[in-house]
């Protein structure tokens, strides 16, 4: 990850995306910190899609010959092939953590012929996205870049320092479709493929949506691809009623329960119901292959047919797997993408101004405790019923001062995006309203009444930077929140 847009806790880079690629086994990795069992794991093993999903970059270095390079940038000083060759090594460590499958072109280009030749290859067998890594300022260096940005397949330009003026990078720079890196730091190439991936994974990945009385036909999003799976309401209801607590179940209840600070208002079976909603929402997901889940959980929930699913959400989100609230199909893809490109779950609320701050509160019932990362330790949680009394939710209690990504889908072709701090987390009581309630300041927001949209996603971390260029890279509109 560039340095400059570390989010959370510092980790890593190789450690960060080692945990990222080695996470098509999420879930068994939660059950195994939970009380894992031989059926537990069993349960949890089936092929998600968008786990599966290996895109293709198509790259190539630019530069003319080293005897051309002496008198003008990067200059005779320069070794361009023992700089290619480590960016080379660079690179094919990045594909192997990341699970990017790259087609590097042999030797580099030189001159307008082989510039044409490679972009003429490019547009024809539109892979996932095109790499153009520049080791030179003048040639046919950036006119490459920009012709590749202009076939439709989205571009990722490298120029590290010496390669590139202000004039070279800005008429890229805010292009749709094109991401440009100017600098030394080659993790931002990165963050780059990373992109490249959590789009390839939204595209390839099934979401289940439970909702309404029928079954519904396949669809997917528009320009995101995920594909839709809808079933009736009932049919989660049913699984339930065939899900027994049986021992795997009373022991990831005790092992999550002696995680919490403390249990407040549920009772024994309240909690053990809960986890029953949870191994209910695995069985259906491994059923259909799904590595998303939704559902219009109010109706069933207040006619006692089944319990309220925010515990449950919570552990799924906590898993790897995400898991949005109310069958809202803004929230489900944001929380998909921020599993995909930021590895960590996150916080859907209701958004309530207070005045008092000119802040935005939070507010919901469902949230994970591993807001820093699924790889990093939970944060401080207890266990409460639903503000409706009833049933079994997670109150997580956020770093006051931490860094926070405010994000959210409109539809698929807008993304409503900020960044802030936390100031506090409200005390309930005596406030009302759902469980988790985080107070946050937002950046450049005049009135926290004025704020849009609803269902944002809350994530720890300062990740603003890699949403913007994802919706760049892929022609998504950013608005504020």
């Amino acid at each position: 990850m560039c340095e400059a847009h570390a989010c959370g806790p510092a980790v890593g880079r190789r450690a960060f995306l080692a945990a990222l690629a080695a996470l098509p086994a999420c879930s068994r990795a939660f059950l195994g910190r939970v009380g894992e069992t031989d059926a537990a794991r069993r349960l949890t093993e089936w092929p998600q899609p968008g786990h599966a999903a290996v895109p293709t970059v198509a790259a190539a270095f630019i530069h003319r010959r080293w005897a051309d390079l002496k008198f003008a940038w990067p200059g005779g000083a320069y070794d361009v092939d023992l700089e290619r060759r480590r960016y080379t090594g660079l690179l094919t460590e990045a594909a192997r953590e990341i699970g990017v499958r790259i087609e590097l072109r042999e030797g580099h280009i030189r001159d307008a012929a082989e510039s044409a030749a490679f972009v003429q290859q490019v547009a024809d067998s539109r892979p996932d996205a095109a790499l153009a890594l520049l080791l030179d300022r003048h040639g046919v260096a950036w006119s490459t870049a920009a012709k590749l940005g202009e076939t439709g397949v989205p571009t990722l330009v490298f120029a590290p320092i010496g390669a590139a003026f202000t004039s070279n990078v800005a008429p890229l720079a805010h292009r749709p479709g094109v991401y440009v890196v100017s600098s030394l730091d080659f993790g931002c190439v990165w963050d780059g493929l990373r992109m490249v991936k959590a789009h390839r994974q939204m595209a390839d990945s099934r979401a289940l949506v439970f909702r309404g009385a029928k079954e519904e036909e396949e669809k997917r999003l528009p320009d995101l691809g995920t594909t839709l799976r809808v079933l009736p309401t009932s049919a989660f209801v049913e699984e339930f009623r065939r899900t027994p607590v049986d021992p795997q179940v009373r022991e990831v209840t005790r092992q999550f329960v002696r995680r919490a600070r403390r249990v407040v208002e549920p009772s024994e079976s309240d909690l053990l119901n809960s986890c029953r909603t949870y191994f209910t929402a695995l069985r259906l997901m491994a059923r259909e292959r799904a590595d998303a889940i939704t559902m219009d959980c109010l109706g069933p929930a207040s006619q006692g047919l089944i319990p309220v699913p925010c515990f449950a959400w919570a552990m799924l989100n906590d898993a790897g797997l995400p898991a949005a609230c109310e069958a809202d199909l803004n929230a489900l893809p944001t929380l998909m993408l921020a599993r995909y490109l930021c590895n960590r779950p996150g916080f859907q609320q209701d958004p309530v101004p207070d005045t008092s701050l000119n802040a935005l509160v939070g507010s919901h019932c469902v949230c994970p405790t591993r807001l820093c990362g699924l790889d990093q330790p939970p944060h401080p949680f207890e266990i409460r019923s639903h503000h409706s009394g009833t049933g079994v939710a997670i109150r997580t209690f956020w770093g006051p001062g931490g860094p926070v990504t405010i994000v959210q889908f409109v539809g698929t072709r807008r993304l409503l995006l900020a960044s802030g701090v936390v100031l506090n987390n409200v005390p309930i009581p005596p406030a009302g309203g759902c469980r988790t309630a985080v107070t946050v300041g937002v950046a450049g927001l005049r009135d926290a009444v004025d704020a849009k949209g609803f269902h944002q996603v809350f994530l720890c971390g300062d990740l603003a930077y890699l949403f913007r260029a994802y919706a760049q890279l892929y022609g998504i509109e950013v608005q504020p929140v």
